[in-house]
């Protein structure tokens, strides 16, 4: 069902028959996932295929998204680990699957401060035992789960963040960071603002993809890692351009 929700996501609208050639399923399988789905309010059926339900519902819910790319995901939060610093140091994650691998990648480490607007993230670090976990208030995105606006913001802008990682929709040399909703865009530029190192992380299905809301210029961020799944021309302008662009391997096409 979440592969349906994929493709309804870059593509708008698709019959389904296409869907069934796409995802490799029999048309009785994709018949009895998009009612389902239907019925769940998350897309819309129309004669003989199916349609997004607009621009602002194209976002996968998180709990959606958990299974995907995982092993390139893990990879990357392998690797974001070796460039955090040893003994103590402040972090700021935004919510988001890649940045809830980085984090489980780090339950050895308690000697960190883990700063997040992600309640999601908030509950994993209490569960692997992270004793210094602050957590940005705000309204509660329920896509996301991240809690967002100026109240969020107000609290990021009194702390000093050694390295934000930030998950992103999407990632462009022109588009920069990009994600669903603008609000949300804003309250994790504030936490970009606030950190001396700023680590994108994303698997490499959103390279080249640009969505809604910009959270960050190429200019504001210093490394990228992303798996080998990511269009190599595009991940070369980035590099171009300044950004330490590292590719793990875990995703297709490494």
């Amino acid at each position: 069902m979440v592969a349906i929700l994929s493709a309804l996501a870059e593509q708008g609208h698709l019959q389904l028959s296409e869907l069934a050639q796409q995802l490799g399923a029999s048309p009785a399988t994709i018949r009895r996932d998009v009612a389902s789905l239907a019925n769940q309010g998350l897309l819309t059926r129309t004669h003989g295929g199916v349609q997004a339900l607009g621009s602002a519902t194209r976002e996968l819910p998180v709990n959606l998204r958990d299974g995907r790319h995982r092993a390139a995901k893990q990879a990357i939060a392998q690797e974001v680990l070796q460039m955090l610093p040893e003994g103590r140091h402040a972090i700021a994650l935004t919510g988001g699957t890649t940045t809830t691998e980085v984090l489980r990648a780090l339950h050895h480490r308690h000697d960190l401060t883990i700063i997040t607007n992600s309640v999601g993230l908030a509950l994993e670090a209490a569960a692997q035992g992270q004793s210094r976990v602050l957590i940005a208030g705000g309204i509660l995105r329920p896509n996301s789960l991240e809690l967002v606006g100026t109240l969020a913001e107000a609290t990021f802008r009194q702390i000093n963040v050694g390295t934000a990682i930030v998950g992103c929709d999407g990632i462009s040399l022109e588009g920069g960071l990009t994600t669903h909703d603008e609000i949300e865009a804003n309250t994790n530029h504030t936490m970009i603002e606030r950190a001396q190192k700023v680590i994108a992380v994303t698997d490499g299905s959103k390279i080249g993809r640009v969505t809604l809301a910009r959270l960050a210029t190429m200019d504001e961020v210093d490394v990228l890692v992303t798996d080998g799944a990511a269009d190599r021309n595009e991940l070369q302008r980035i590099r171009d351009h300044g950004v330490d662009v590292r590719v793990v391997s875990g995703g297709a096409g490494t």
